[in-house]
């Protein structure tokens, strides 16, 4: 061949081959392979297709099975869209169009036959779209031989039902007027995701942002077979124009970017830090050196452990060796070895606690607290602010903190605060805040520069004050993409809070927000958002967080909520309704159970396992392992960062979501509020983990935190 050609596979034709048989999948990888090295070649049998779109031929994968390709030789251009035994890969073709619309510049798929609404016919203004003009469908990416069908749509569901006819930007954009956003706002959202659309060809027109969220140019072999071995791990090869431009920006300082459970922000993230290691091409603003690291760091072990394979699958390798992948309190851990620190890090609460009894017993202090109430002063005020002595705590800010303290009280407080840091010193032992405070200080003064050119950080919500500080030092002075933060105050379950600003991390003018859910339902959506209804969440730098743009382009059932006099009759409903799953083709591995505490996962474990069931409970700081069978099992805490097809929520129940003993302590201390809103945000976390369907039960009387979903 004399001229490149482009080849490209498009989202479509990836869900259709993950349908095939085994033997046929092979057969199918082997011909793309072939195609892509020359899909001009006379070994390639096209057939044309008895369809709308003369541009669509048929190929032979074997004598039962073909694929579906836009064939554009005039411009060298080839796309591979279907594949499925041939009367059904015919079908397919014969009712398909592939074009760029006029109007936007995407390139296209899109149903050609629609019939009209009878509805419709008799009362246009019966229509979903009654009040947008053609011009303004046009906007939105509906193609003008579909205009009239889009009109002719007049409920809910009939518009669900059109997914598959309509282009995929166009029905997204359409959802958002479905969803009650008006149309000025879906306008000017669409306008500032597309660009100039002129007449342009289609190898043009496949290159921009919208045309990739739907297709991927093939560029060698290598890259092909990963996209073929794990066909429905699209999220590594197709990306929201939104995502794209977040993930290719150049900004010139540090980077924050907002979501809600589900939106892609990990996504984005672990794209972001492949951009930022690639190190062929021109070299990146803030990466000086062909030495130069990212750090992609993460507030979870396991995540951090799924994110570093996940990078295995989308880096190459040189790209994967400048990217380091831990999460921050290993790290520490690690450069705490590495300077010959000799202190250990304590994690265990209940070891902790035995230190702040002690230091409560030495100080002598008349106080009626409980340990937790210093450790949380500690943690979120006095650590949070880089607090020093006790003049500094005299004056400072205890914002949400409830119980108020005077100064004589507050040279209390101190006196118990400084006998415990004694105590640990004297142990050599730090709690991990502590830990990373003394790491911050450490390393601007051994590494004023930094030690890392480029830093990603995910969950974002649940890192503290030290925890930035000591980022912000690891980063050194702020230069062009120093710090790329993503994260969700609606997903903050570890009670900690920091303002970036304060920390050292400016992000002002650098601040986007993600807003289509990718994981649940709009059903699961909208329930999971009710239960945190009227609670205010903060934008990580001291703002608010409240943007009501945000939507699923799935849809699905309902949230369930059941309630059963005892926990047999509660073990044995999800081990029918899991059985159900299971006869229905769900894999046991894809469904979770998820309650409050440990005891009740354990009582679950044993009445599902006496029932037949076999289940993997999950622990904490060990990853899932996918090879081991049955139903999983996680508390709240543990599964954050995980999902799942279906999910149950047990013992959702009075005095057990919130934890009984953890609301009298707040009651005794104020801080029922802040109780309150943690714990549904747990609940939120854990109905988000679903795609497809969630369950919630309770045994005797139900959570209050429940009262928003029903």
């Amino acid at each position: 061949m004399t001229q490149y050609m482009t080849v490209a596979i498009s989202s479509d034709f990836l869900d259709a081959f993950a349908k095939l048989p085994r033997k046929v999948q092979s057969k199918t990888s082997a011909f793309v392979n072939k195609f892509k090295n020359d899909p001009a070649s006379p070994g390639i049998n096209y057939e044309r297709v008895n369809a709308a779109d003369e541009k669509l031929y048929s190929v032979r994968i074997d004598n039962a099975y073909r694929g579906i390709v836009m064939r554009q030789p005039a411009e060298n251009v080839y796309l591979l869209l279907w594949v499925d035994n041939h009367d059904d890969a015919y079908e397919w073709a014969r009712r398909r169009k592939v074009a760029v619309n006029p109007n936007t510049g995407t390139l296209q798929v899109y149903e050609t036959v629609a019939a009209v609404s009878t509805v419709f016919e008799e009362d246009p203004a019966a229509s979903l779209f009654a009040g947008v003009g053609d011009t303004d469908l046009e906007t939105l990416g509906v193609p003008g031989e579909l205009l009239g069908y889009v009109k002719s749509l007049v409920a809910e569901s009939d518009f669900y039902s059109a997914k598959d006819v309509l282009p995929a930007d166009a029905f997204e954009n359409l959802s958002w007027i479905v969803n009650g956003i008006p149309l000025s706002e879906v306008l000017d959202m669409v306008r500032g995701e597309t660009e100039q659309a002129d007449e342009i060809g289609i190898a043009d027109a496949l290159n921009r942002p919208e045309s990739l969220r739907s297709f991927f140019v093939v560029e060698g072999e290598d890259e092909l077979f990963q996209v073929l071995s794990a066909p429905l791990e699209k999220w590594r090869v197709f990306l929201h124009p939104s995502q794209r431009k977040l993930v290719k920006r150049s900004y010139n300082g540090s980077a924050r970017v907002l979501g809600g459970a589900g939106t892609g922000k990990t996504v984005v993230a672990m794209h972001r830090a492949k951009y930022l290691a690639q190190s062929s091409g021109d070299m990146l603003p803030g990466i000086a050196e062909t030495g130069s690291r990212v750090l992609f760091t993460t507030f979870s072990s396991t995540l951090a452990a799924d994110i570093s394979e996940n990078l295995q699958k989308m880096c190459s390798k040189e790209e994967l060796r400048r990217i380091d992948v831990v999460n921050l309190d290993s790290w520490v851990s690690r450069f705490l070895r590495q300077n010959d620190l000799d202190f250990q890090i304590e994690y265990e609460d209940d070891v902790l606690n035995d230190v702040w009894a002690e230091a409560i017993s030495d100080s002598d202090t008349t106080l009626d607290f409980e340990p937790q109430f210093y450790a949380d002063e500690w943690s979120q005020v006095i650590l949070a602010q880089d607090i020093q002595d006790e003049t500094e705590y005299a004056h400072a800010r205890r914002v949400g903190r409830g119980v108020r303290l005077n100064r004589k009280k507050r040279n209390s407080v101190w006196g118990v605060v400084d006998r415990y840091r004694q105590l640990l010193k004297a142990r050599r032992m730090r709690d991990v805040d502590f830990a990373m405070s003394e790491c911050a200080k450490l390393v601007l003064s051994t590494n004023a520069s930094g030690m890392y050119s480029n830093i990603v950080v995910d969950e974002g919500q649940d890192f503290s004050a030290p925890a930035y500080r000591l980022i912000r030092a690891l980063a050194g002075p702020e230069h062009k993409n120093d710090i790329f933060i993503v994260g969700d105050s609606h997903q903050r379950i570890y009670r900690r809070k920091a303002v970036l600003s304060q920390c050292g991390i400016n992000i002002r003018g650098r601040s986007s927000i993600l807003r289509i859910n990718y994981r649940t339902t709009e059903e699961i959506r909208r329930r999971a958002m009710a239960v945190l209804s009227g609670l205010g969440f903060d934008d990580l730098d001291g703002g608010v967080d409240d943007d009501p743009k945000a939507q699923s382009l799935l849809h699905g059932l309902d949230p369930m909520v059941t309630g059963f006099p005892n926990e047999s009759d509660e073990i044995e409903y999800v081990a029918r309704e899991a059985e159900r799953l299971q006869h229905e083709g769900v894999d046991l591995r894809d469904i979770c159970v998820v309650a409050r505490t440990n005891k009740k996962l354990n009582a679950h474990a044993y009445g599902l396992q006496k029932l037949g069931l076999p289940v993997c409970e999950l622990k904490s700081r060990k990853a899932d392992d996918r090879k081991r069978e049955g139903v999983r099992l996680a508390s709240m805490h543990r599964v954050k960062g995980l999902e799942f097809d279906h999910v149950f929520i047990v013992d959702a129940s009075d005095g057990v979501l919130p934890p009984r003993s953890a609301m009298k302590r707040a009651q005794q201390e104020d801080g029922v509020d802040e109780l309150l809103q943690s714990e549904k945000c747990l609940l939120y976390v854990a109905m988000t983990r679903a795609k497809k369907s969630v369950s919630i039960s309770y045994v005797g009387v139900k959570s209050g935190l429940l009262e928003p979903t029903d």
